[in-house]
């Protein structure tokens, strides 16, 4: 796209170009799921499965595509390469914007299984993408008062994962970056918000012998962090990432509600991994660019 072309006129049409596309991979997304539900039979329901693996993967790459014709993404992404589409991953990163995502996607494309997200069930509502991530089987949590609830839910969520590889991708901390939310809890890190250990251990005991390994994620934005429809206008954009693979070892893997020790223990780990993540993003932040 010509780089005259004043930026909301480029966000519009990046928008009306991400619209457009997303209702047509839907639409086939669809189409296959009903598909699936009208035979009931196991080895056409694998097969509709691995069609609408297929369109995903291709609807990434469509907007990967759509990503290089319409800005300059300088993209250094560092520990990606090694993955495999047969394994099973557990993916966490540090999350600034909306933005994430679409580096995750760029980060992970066909090199690892597609990533699945654990959403609120008030994005099931959100226009044409709830109705792709819910034919996607994405889990979708109801936040309730009880904890106990939130883990039977994330525990029959990773049920579903077992029947195929998948990256099950986690924001540890919960929610969006921003100062103030940093200055409110306190957070002992520096770039980061306070990790909650609960999904991932989660995760992990409910598909622990299955998880190849854990992909530690940490995405710095270079010259500021932008916003959904900041990066939709912007000519241009440097973006680091940086993975990290860890083994699942049988100290991660463990009764999260009750036992103490282990609780303890997990915490511990998690805490220490993120002092980590601090120091990377420090050091990914002050390294020039590519």
């Amino acid at each position: 796209m010509p780089n005259f072309m004043p930026e909301a006129v480029r966000g519009s049409f990046s928008l009306l170009v991400l619209t457009i596309s997303t209702t047509f991979w839907t639409l086939l997304l669809c189409l296959t799921a009903l598909l699936k539900a009208a035979v009931p039979i196991q080895s056409w329901r694998l097969l509709c499965d691995r069609v609408m693996q297929a369109i995903s993967r291709a609807w990434v790459g469509c907007y990967n595509l759509g990503l290089e014709l319409t800005k300059t993404v300088v993209w250094d992404i560092q520990g990606a390469d090694g993955l495999k589409a047969e394994n099973w991953y557990l993916v966490i990163a540090n999350h600034q914007s909306w933005v994430d995502i679409v580096v995750l996607q760029k980060a992970f494309h066909r090199k690892a299984p597609m990533l699945k997200f654990f959403l609120k069930r008030e994005l099931i509502w959100v226009p044409i993408l709830g109705i792709a991530w819910w034919v996607l089987e994405f889990p979708f949590l109801r936040r309730s008062t009880s904890v106990r609830k939130d883990l039977e839910t994330t525990r029959n969520a990773c049920e579903k994962f077992k029947s195929a590889p998948v990256s099950i991708m986690n924001f540890v901390e919960g929610t969006r970056f921003t100062s103030k939310k940093h200055q409110e809890q306190d957070s002992p890190y520096k770039h980061l918000l306070k990790p909650k250990s609960v999904g991932i251990a989660l995760v992990l005991g409910s598909l622990g012998e299955q998880i190849h390994s854990i992909l530690d994620v940490t995405i710095v934005y270079p010259e500021g962090v932008r916003q959904i429809w900041d990066f939709l206008c912007c000519r241009s954009i440097k973006i680091k990432v940086q993975v990290r693979q860890l083994p699942v070892t049988n100290e991660l893997v463990g009764d999260y509600i009750k036992d103490r020790d282990f609780r303890r223990h997990f915490d511990n780990w998690l805490d220490k991994l993120w002092r980590e993540k601090d120091e990377s993003f420090e050091k990914l932040l002050k390294v020039s660019g590519p």
